[in-house]
């Protein structure tokens, strides 16, 4: 229900509205393929961002398109960004815009060190330039995220042995859960029991789905579930009682347990909603107390209803996408036909020196890209193909063949099959004649029939579109018009009108 003015706005949905929507909804593995009308084929691949975030691959016969939304190349808990899944595109849609709200960090030329987590810049594969691949995966990135996290975690400990509580309203996972990995070994080392709560209506789902299913965790913590070591910390720390698991802040079992000083995960980063608006109330006037905050909110307009705040405030940025420098070098790499900008890069230096063309989107705006194939391929089954009589054509360097069949489009590529009509051949079917008539060579066929004429040139309006007529005086009377685009025959005599058709024959190509 929403207020517009002078007018109330209701929306209702049904629950068989909501259901019947929800199974229009397909879940996919990374890189499993989606067949979409017979026509698109859809992958999705790891962007190594977060949990469910991913790139996408659509392909049909006319062409690839990539989709890059934010990435990134050095991921701690998700799997790697798999660039090379889009090196074959034709065209690439980059949606990442973490290069606009950040300066540019240009990485150390020198510094080609691999940093943990999957590795997809093999130099075995001839098509991947190796320096620029190991550019892309410079452990810069990764040291100085891992930097941030020491220092959250350092902070967080001052604040508790002063006496604070430490509040993290932060909603990325991977985030979540290398601070908890943190926490315990600086709670243990320290030898301190303070409780770690995370409450958030998802938050024993995510958790769980943390061991249940591995597919988007980097190779390392793959290789450790498969080996049958715990993936995170998280777990012993639930079973020993260090960490707790609430949907909402007014739970009966989270008021009967509750101590400070504790720390406390809610991820609503607007400072708007959930349990996080209850807490900085609570603590907003304890100095002590520590608030940690990603960067991008305006701190000094999130905090506004809780001033006057005594309470510190870290703000941290953390790794959301590439960086417009490594943008460059992935391009680079991938050697697209085309690529699509968004207009807000048009503020900074953009694709410069690039060898492909680009253009920039905006929203609700059209835009249109030719296309990357000129012409689309056709899959023939060998069965059909084996049957195939060719012959050369006359006025072009070509072979063809005459055929019928059943053309399907099916998992984005046309296929030609038998079908249940037999293969129609010159011999089997009727003969198709086709091509534009040279006027010397069918004058030529009219005198080796025995044939008199005279030629006149006539023009069209404008002087355009040329014809001629050819007036045969013997065997018989005919007038013969010739086009570009047909060949009129007038004449009484039937056996002379099948002379000059077999003349009009003898310079086309037939089937």
């Amino acid at each position: 229900m929403v207020q517009m003015g002078d007018n109330l706005v209701v929306g209702c949905h049904c629950t068989a509205d909501v259901k019947d929507c929800m199974l229009k909804v397909e879940s996919l593995k990374y890189a499993e393929e989606a067949c979409y009308n017979g026509i698109l084929i859809i992958k999705a691949f790891s962007s190594g961002l977060e949990i469910g975030s991913c790139n996408w691959s659509i392909t049909s016969p006319k062409g690839s398109i990539g989709y890059i939304s934010s990435s990134v190349f050095s991921p701690v808990v998700a799997m790697s960004f798999n660039y090379k899944a889009f090196q074959r595109s034709d065209v690439i849609l980059c949606s990442d815009f973490s290069s606009c709200n950040a300066p540019d960090k240009y990485d150390d030329d020198n510094n080609c060190s691999d940093p943990p987590g999957d590795d997809f810049s093999s130099s075995s594969d001839g098509d991947v330039n190796a320096e620029e691949s190991a550019m892309l995966l410079s452990s810069d990135e990764y040291l100085e995220e891992m930097e941030k996290l020491d220092f959250i975690c350092s902070c967080s400990m001052d604040s508790i042995k002063a006496g604070g509580s430490v509040l993290i309203p932060i909603g990325r996972l991977g985030i979540i859960l290398q601070l908890l990995e943190r926490f315990a070994l600086a709670l243990a080392s320290e030898d301190m029991k303070v409780p770690i709560f995370v409450v958030s209506s998802v938050a024993e789902e995510l958790m769980a789905f943390t061991n249940i299913i591995p597919e988007w965790l980097c190779n390392q913590l793959q290789d450790r579930l498969f080996s049958g070591q715990p993936l995170f910390t998280h777990m012993e720390m639930l079973k020993d009682g260090r960490l707790f698991l609430f949907p909402a802040l007014h739970s009966l079992k989270l008021l009967k347990i509750w101590q400070e000083p504790c720390i406390v995960f809610c991820p609503h980063w607007s400072l708007r909603l959930g349990p996080v608006i209850h807490l900085l109330r609570r603590w907003s006037k304890d100095k002590n107390s520590l608030l940690v905050m990603e960067e991008g909110v305006d701190a000094s307009l999130a905090l506004l209803p809780f001033k006057p705040m005594e309470m510190k405030v870290i703000q941290c940025s953390f790794l959301s996408g590439m960086q417009l420098q490594k943008s460059h070098r992935l391009l680079k790499i991938l050697q697209p036909k085309h690529v699509l900008f968004p207009e807000v890069l048009k503020q900074d230096d953009g694709p410069s020196e690039t060898s492909f063309p680009f253009s920039y989107y905006s929203e609700n705006k059209t835009l249109h890209i030719p296309y990357a194939k000129e012409d689309s391929e056709l899959d023939i089954e060998i069965e059909l193909a084996c049957r195939l009589q060719y012959m050369t054509l006359k006025q072009k360097d070509m072979n063809v063949s005459r055929l019928k069949g059943e053309l399907v489009v099916e998992r984005g590529s046309y296929r030609l099959s038998l079908g249940n009509d037999k293969l129609m051949s010159s011999q089997t079917g009727p003969v198709l004649y086709f091509g534009k008539i040279d006027l010397n060579g069918f004058l030529m066929e009219l005198q080796k029939k025995g044939m008199k004429f005279t030629v006149d040139e006539v023009k069209g309006d404008r002087g355009s579109h040329k014809a001629y007529l050819v007036h045969v005086l013997e065997p018989g009377e005919a007038l013969i018009e010739l086009r570009e685009a047909q060949t009129l025959i007038s004449t009484a005599d039937e056996n002379l009108a099948s002379l000059i058709s077999q003349a009009v024959c003898g310079v086309l190509d037939c089937i």
